[in-house]
Order: structure tokens, then C-alpha cells, then sequence
């Protein structure tokens, strides 16, 4: 997966970083997290260690910042997946279809970003969070625009969306540990059918 870059802006220190992430991705998705290194990090990269810690504390930190930018590449696919001219059921299920290809595409890494993340304490668990309010923020806003044909009398909330970000994240999750994100594709039929359960109920 192509990790794009934290900053628009050319600087060297965001050139850096954007370096750093990669080497991070490169490295994790031959060797695993546990085993990568900073020397790993900064080898791939191409920079020097001192260049490494002044963008980051240390490798969980760096581990961090990919997961959250590759859920940004993410999240970018699921917008370009949008068609504003078809019905937002059709919408969702497009978006679920590339977003899990996306991530189908380097399995050691979605491993890592999914599993390891949840082992970096208070700071993972709060990056996880924030990514999934983005994509459940994504939901509302797709689900709420077009409305038409849709059984509901009331818009979807915000905590029925994060409901269902979760419900697919566990899906995601159970299918990283069987080692078989090749097949993520597999989950776009009950992925969809999960967010059509919820928004025909909710109220």
C-alpha cells in the first residue's frame, strides 16, 4: 500500500516523514512489527537515525502515524469510490469494495496496522479512534444526503454509525487472523448488509 504524504506542504521535515513512513511500511510488511527495528526504519528510508527521532519519539510513534495515514489512503479511496448519482445503498457498497481492496493489497501490513495498534496502549487505542470517527463520519454523511426509497423515519446518528464502523472492523479483524486479507473482497456482501440492517431500523 502507498502511504501518502502527512503534509502538502515541501519541506524537508515533511519529505522525511513521508520517507520514514514508508520505510516503517516496507519493513513491517517483510518482518513484522515486533521485529522491525529502527535501524530497519532508517535503513529503508534512507536517513540517518538523528533525522528519525526528530520526527518521532520512538517506533511506536512511527507506527502510529502509518496506521493513521494509511487509513487516510484509505478513507481516500472510499470517497473517490462515491457516486453522488446512484442511490447512497449503492454508494456504501462501492466504497466498502475499494476500501477493502485497498487494504487487501499488502496483507503483512494490514496485519500489523490492525492488530499491533491495539497493543500501544492509551495512544493507539486513541489514533484507532479517531480513524474510526473519519470513516464513520464518511457513513453519515453518504447514508443522511439521499434519503430516497429508505424505509427510516429519522436520519442515522452518529452512534449507530460508529456501531456499525465497528461491527465491519470486527469482520475485518476475524478475517487478519485466519490470514486471509487476500479475501477481504468476501466481506463487501455482509459489510453492506450490515449497514442496510441498521439504517432500515434506525430511528
Amino acid at each position: 500500500m502507498s502511504i501518502e504524504q502527512m503534509s502538502s506542504a515541501d519541506t524537508p521535515a515533511n519529505a522525511y516523514r513521508s520517507r520514514l513512513l514508508e520505510g516503517m511500511a516496507r519493513s513491517v510488511a517483510v518482518k513484522g512489527y515486533a521485529d522491525t527495528t529502527v535501524a530497519d526504519i532508517v535503513r529503508e528510508a534512507g536517513v540517518s537515525k538523528r533525522t528519525f527521532y526528530e520526527c518521532f519519539a520512538g517506533k511506536a510513534e512511527c507506527l502510529i502515524a502509518l496506521y493513521e495515514a494509511a487509513s487516510h489512503n484509505a478513507l481516500k479511496m472510499l470517497g473517490e469510490a462515491i457516486d453522488p448519482a446512484h442511490e447512497w445503498q449503492t454508494q456504501i457498497e462501492r466504497a466498502l469494495t475499494a476500501y477493502l481492496a485497498c487494504m487487501a493489497q499488502n496483507p503483512v501490513l494490514m496485519r500489523t496496522l490492525f492488530i499491533e495498534i491495539l497493543g500501544l496502549g492509551a495512544a493507539g487505542l486513541a489514533a484507532r479512534r479517531r480513524v474510526n470517527q473519519e470513516i464513520a463520519g464518511f457513513m453519515l454523511k453518504v447514508i443522511n444526503a439521499d434519503r430516497t426509497g429508505c424505509e427510516r423515519c429519522a436520519p442515522l446518528d452518529p452512534g449507530m454509525a460508529m456501531a456499525i464502523v465497528g461491527g465491519i472492523n470486527e469482520l475485518i479483524l476475524e478475517y487478519i487472523e485466519q490470514d486471509k486479507v487476500d479475501a477481504l473482497g468476501e466481506l463487501v456482501g455482509p459489510a453492506s448488509s450490515l449497514v442496510r440492517a441498521v439504517t432500515h431500523t434506525a430511528v
